[in-house]
């Protein structure tokens, strides 16, 4: 057992609500649950246990994984699994993000997009591991629903997924979020959380600004991501 690393081939779902998202929804990848000697027996213990029997996942009882991988006080379950691999559909919605580089923020949004039922998410290189264990946590599991695909270039994912709608949200955009109807298939794009997206994309599909008091510069990356979310997804609920 050692801290995590980017070049591992395994992560961590860290904590009990975690480790139930992993072995609900991606259990073919789940290796191994954690279990620190303080958990209490309860209902939610048995859940696991039987659910571990049921998908043949060992548990392995002791402090010491704790202590390398959860800063935490309260995390008394980890589950273990291996990174995958799942390519997003051709002709589904997608959530498209350039060099993101915070765990914490590309987590928000992966909770958000799946919580708007886009299950596609695109990352463009260089960007913050979608398998940190950060990254897991903030998105509350979300990433075990999604199928991500990552790409060395916006010119890459273009050429393999360019038949389509898209709507990168930018400053200096075409066009008002409020003026706009979206049409399927989309590809909402939105850029690193310091530097927003390069002015090239001015020219890529129908740029989006969203409208906002002169009171802020700008929206942190994962609240625009979600309202983006909402205004594009809102007929469908």
């Amino acid at each position: 057992m050692k801290r995590y690393k980017r070049e591992d081939e395994v992560s961590y779902a860290l904590g009990i609500t975690l480790t139930f998202e992993l072995l609900k929804f991606a259990p073919e990848y789940a290796t191994k649950v954690y279990i620190h000697t303080a958990m209490q027996r309860g209902e939610a213990f048995d859940k696991l246990e039987a659910l571990c029997k049921e998908l043949k996942i060992p548990m392995e009882f002791g402090d010491k994984p704790f202590n390398i991988l959860s800063q935490k006080e309260n995390c008394f379950c980890i589950g273990e699994f291996k990174k995958f691999s799942r390519k997003v559909e051709k002709n589904a919605n997608h959530v498209v993000l350039h060099n993101p580089s915070n765990a914490g923020n590309m987590g928000t949004i992966m909770r958000s997009a799946a919580g708007f039922g886009i299950t596609n998410l695109v990352i463009i290189t260089p960007a913050v591991d979608q398998f940190d264990p950060k990254t897991v946590r903030a998105s509350m599991g979300a990433v075990f629903h999604l199928n991500i695909s990552l790409f060395s270039s916006f010119e890459e994912y273009e050429k393999e997924y360019g038949n389509r709608e898209m709507y990168p949200f930018m400053l200096k955009a075409k066009k008002k979020l409020s003026e706009l109807t979206v049409k399927e298939p989309y590809s909402l794009i939105f850029g690193n959380e310091a530097t927003g997206l390069p002015d090239s994309f001015l020219e890529v599909g129908t740029s989006v600004i969203i409208s906002h008091s002169k009171r802020i510069d700008s929206l942190n990356l994962p609240i625009a991501a979600s309202i983006a979310l909402y205004e594009a997804t809102k007929k469908d609920f």
